[in-house]
C-alpha cells in the first residue's frame, strides 16, 4: 500500500511539474509568432534599403516606395536620381514604352539638381517627342550634369526642330553644367556658337564628344573644341569636319593622348560630294602623339568616290565598308593600313578577292577580326589567308555563300582546315532560311 501510494505521489508530482512548465512554453511560442507576424520594416537601415532600390526597375521601385514613409524617403534620396534615361514617344501613335509625364514633372520639381548622368531617347521619329526632350532640357536650370546623351532611335526627330529652339535648350545645360565630361549629340542641329558656349563652361572636364551627322557644325567649330578641351580623349565626327588643323591640334603637347577617334565617311548623293585629302604629315603627327589610339572609320560611299582615300599610309585600326567596295580599294587597304585590327566588308561584287585578302594578311600584322558579306573568295585562298593570320583571328565571320569551292577544297572540307589553323572549331555562317 505504501509502495503504491509513493508511485501515485510520484505520478502526481510529475503531472504537476508538466502543468507548471507548459504555460511558459506557450508564452515563448506566442512571442515568436508575434515578432514574425509584425516585422518592423520601417526600422531597416536606410542604406540597406537604398542598396536594394538600386537594383530595382523604376516601376518596382515606385511600388516599393508605397510600403511605408521610411521607404518613400529612400525613394527620393539623391543617390537614386543621379542617373536617369528619359524615354519619349507619342502614346497616341506608338505602343513603345515612354516615361510618364507625371514622373517627368516630379523629377524636374524634386530631383533636377540631383541629375548627373542623363540621356534622352526618342524612340519614334515624331517632332513632338523631340520637342518634349528639349522642353525638359530647358528646365534643368539647377542641374550639374556630367554626361548627356541625345539619342534618336528613329531619325530624324531632333533635326526636324527649329534650330533656335534646340540650341536654346541645349545651352541651358552647357551654361549650368560646369563639369560636363561626356556629350553625345549625333544627328542634332548643334552649331558652332553653341559649341563655343560648351567650351567656355566645360573645357577643363570634357573627355568624350560624339557629334556625327551635325550639318551646322563647321571645321572651325570642331577645331575650337580641340584647341581648348585638352582633356578630350574620345571623339566621333563626320569626315567633312576632319582637317589637318584638327589633327595637329589633337597632337599638340598640351593635349592628352587621344584614345578613340571615329570618323564617318558618308555620301548621300553619288558624284555630288567632294572629299578632301588629309596630308600624310598630319596623320604622322597624330599617331606620334597618340600611338595607342583606336582610329575607327566607317565608309558609306559609292565606288567612284573612293579615289581620295588609301593613297598613302594611314593609321586606321578598325575599318568598315557599309556599301560595295571595289577590288582596287581593298588592294590599297592592304598596302596602306598596317595598323589594321578589324575589317568588315559589306559587299564587293562577283570578282574574287583572293589576292586582296592575301595582301591584307601579309601587311596587316595585327588583324584579329574579319567579316565578309556579299563577296567571293576561293576556298584555297581563304585557307591560305587564315593560315597566314593564324590564331590571332579571334573573330571570323564569313557567309557560306562567300566561299567558292575549287580543286583543293570543297565546302565540306574547308571548316576542318580552317579550324586547324585557328586552333578552334569554326564553321561559316549560314543564311537564315525563313
Amino acid at each position: 500500500m505504501k509502495r503504491g501510494r509513493k508511485t501515485n505521489e510520484a505520478n502526481s508530482s510529475s503531472s504537476e511539474d508538466t502543468t507548471e512548465k507548459e504555460p511558459k512554453r506557450h508564452k515563448v511560442i506566442e512571442k515568436k509568432t508575434t515578432v514574425g507576424q509584425t516585422p518592423d520594416w520601417a526600422n531597416l537601415l536606410q542604406d540597406i534599403i537604398l542598396q536594394v532600390f538600386q537594383y530595382l526597375p523604376l516601376l518596382d521601385r515606385a511600388h516599393a516606395s508605397q510600403v511605408c514613409r521610411s521607404w518613400n524617403q529612400v525613394f527620393h534620396m539623391p543617390d537614386l536620381w543621379r542617373c536617369f534615361e528619359f524615354e519619349l514617344n507619342q502614346p497616341a501613335t506608338s505602343n513603345l514604352r515612354t516615361t510618364h509625364p507625371e514622373l517627368i514633372k516630379q523629377i524636374i520639381k524634386r530631383h533636377s539638381n540631383h541629375l548627373q548622368y542623363v540621356s534622352f531617347k526618342v524612340v519614334d521619329s515624331s517632332k513632338e517627342s523631340a520637342e518634349a526632350a528639349c522642353d525638359i532640357l530647358s528646365q534643368l536650370v539647377n542641374c550639374s550634369l556630367k554626361t548627356l546623351g541625345l539619342i534618336s532611335t528613329a531619325r530624324p526627330s531632333f533635326m526636324d526642330l527649329p534650330k533656335s529652339h534646340f540650341i536654346s535648350a541645349l545651352t541651358v545645360v552647357f551654361v549650368n553644367s560646369k563639369s560636363l565630361s561626356s556629350l553625345k549629340i549625333d544627328d542634332t542641329p548643334v552649331d558652332d556658337p553653341s559649341l563655343k558656349v560648351l567650351v567656355a563652361n566645360n573645357s577643363d572636364t570634357l573627355k568624350l564628344l560624339k557629334m556625327s551627322s551635325c550639318p551646322h557644325v563647321s571645321p572651325a567649330g570642331i577645331l575650337c573644341v580641340a584647341d581648348q578641351c585638352h582633356g578630350l580623349r574620345e571623339l566621333a565626327l563626320n569626315y567633312h569636319l576632319l582637317s589637318d588643323e584638327l589633327l595637329l591640334a589633337l597632337s599638340s603637347e598640351k593635349h592628352v593622348r587621344l584614345e578613340h577617334l571615329r570618323i564617318d565617311v558618308v555620301s548621300e548623293n553619288p558624284g555630288q560630294t567632294q572629299f578632301h585629302t588629309i596630308q600624310k604629315s598630319s596623320w604622322d603627327a597624330f599617331i606620334k602623339h597618340s600611338p595607342k589610339v583606336n582610329l575607327v572609320m566607317y565608309f558609306f560611299l559609292y565606288e567612284e568616290e573612293f579615289d581620295p582615300f588609301f593613297r598613302y599610309e594611314i593609321p586606321v585600326t578598325h575599318l568598315y565598308f557599309g556599301r560595295s567596295v571595289s577590288k582596287d580599294v581593298l588592294g590599297r587597304v592592304g598596302l596602306t593600313c598596317p595598323r589594321l585590327v578589324e575589317l568588315v566588308v559589306c559587299a564587293n561584287g562577283l570578282r574574287p578577292l583572293d589576292e586582296e585578302l592575301i595582301c591584307i594578311a601579309e601587311r596587316c600584322k595585327y588583324l584579329s577580326a574579319v567579316g565578309l558579306g556579299e563577296c567571293e573568295v576561293s576556298c584555297s585562298a581563304f585557307v591560305e589567308f587564315v593560315k597566314m593570320c593564324g590564331g590571332r583571328l579571334s573573330q571570323l565571320s564569313i557567309m557560306e555563300e562567300v566561299l567558292i569551292p575549287d580543286q583543293k577544297y570543297s565546302l565540306e572540307q574547308i571548316h576542318w582546315e580552317v579550324s586547324k589553323h585557328l586552333g578552334r572549331v569554326w564553321f561559316p555562317d549560314m543564311m537564315p532560311t525563313w
